[in-house]
């Protein structure tokens, strides 16, 4: 209890770390009335991250009064959209939390309904919730590339989601990711096993601004050029499924020698 301090959150943040290699930490200011806010962030999480959290621990606070109901409402809409968009290996553990607290200790309008400080806080907490996930996929275990898959032309959201996830935790994708090799035929074979309805006749791959395949085949391109868009940073995988004209993506790593080393010989 000695050690409590309000100037303790740059230990905390430190304090809460695995196998991180650095502490993630955010701060984003937004309009309450005429008043200046702040949303603040913490966050660890390196191995173990899949969509749902799994081990990560996220923190979030802010100095506006925000009641309980809009801070949840706002939370949850924020997470979704973040934390749960990002994975480094696809695995999950128990212990996985992401909370808000709002200390009304500014001296602003409370938030107690809907209106344009509500909007206001709910964007500044989303925009934390990104920084965080992006920081956390780029701090992954053994992670040396960062790729962003996006689907497009799904029949819903949820479809495309899960055809997201799919290619997004694929071992081979994401090893293919790690060596640079823009290999096509991964992304087309997690987009066919992801359980999802679709014909293959519709769908089109690109890599950067690289369209590499359409219709289940090779498209005619220079492969020094899809090569290099594999070594963007972050790598843009884009599916469009011609089923319909929902959308969804991911956040995720590759697989590398080091995310094996750290996990071959984890226990202490």
């Amino acid at each position: 209890g000695r050690r409590l301090s309000r100037h303790g959150g740059a230990d905390a943040a430190w304090a809460i770390l695995t196998t991180d290699t650095r502490p993630k930490e955010v701060a984003v200011e937004f309009r309450a009335g005429d008043a200046t806010c702040v949303v603040g962030g913490m966050a660890k999480g390196a191995g173990m991250i899949a969509p749902n959290l799994a081990t990560m621990l996220a923190f979030f606070t802010t100095d506006a009064a925000v009641e309980a109901p809009l801070l949840r409402r706002a939370l949850a809409e924020a997470v979704g959209e973040s934390l749960n968009r990002i994975t480094v290996d696809g695995d999950t553990s128990t212990n996985d939390c992401a909370v808000v607290l709002a200390s009304g200790a500014r001296p602003a309008p409370a938030i107690d309904r809907e209106g344009p400080s509500f909007d206001a806080f709910r964007r500044a907490l989303m925009d934390a919730a990104r920084q965080l996930a992006r920081m956390l996929v780029r701090d992954g275990e053994g992670v040396t590339r960062v790729a962003e898959v996006r689907v497009e032309g799904a029949r819903t959201a949820a479809e495309a989601d899960r055809v997201a996830r799919t290619v997004a935790e694929s071992p081979l994708v994401k090893t293919a990711l790690h060596g640079g090799d823009p290999n096509w035929g991964r992304v087309l074979a997690a987009v066919g096993r992801s359980g999802v309805p679709l014909e293959v006749s519709r769908v089109s791959i690109w890599i950067g601004d690289v369209h590499v395949a359409q219709g289940g085949a090779a498209r005619d391109y220079v492969e020094t050029t899809a090569a290099a868009a594999m070594r963007e940073d972050p790598v843009r995988l884009r599916i469009r499924l011609g089923e319909g004209d929902a959308t969804g993506w991911m956040w995720t790593s590759d697989f590398s020698h080091g995310y094996v080393d750290v996990n071959a010989h984890y226990r202490s």
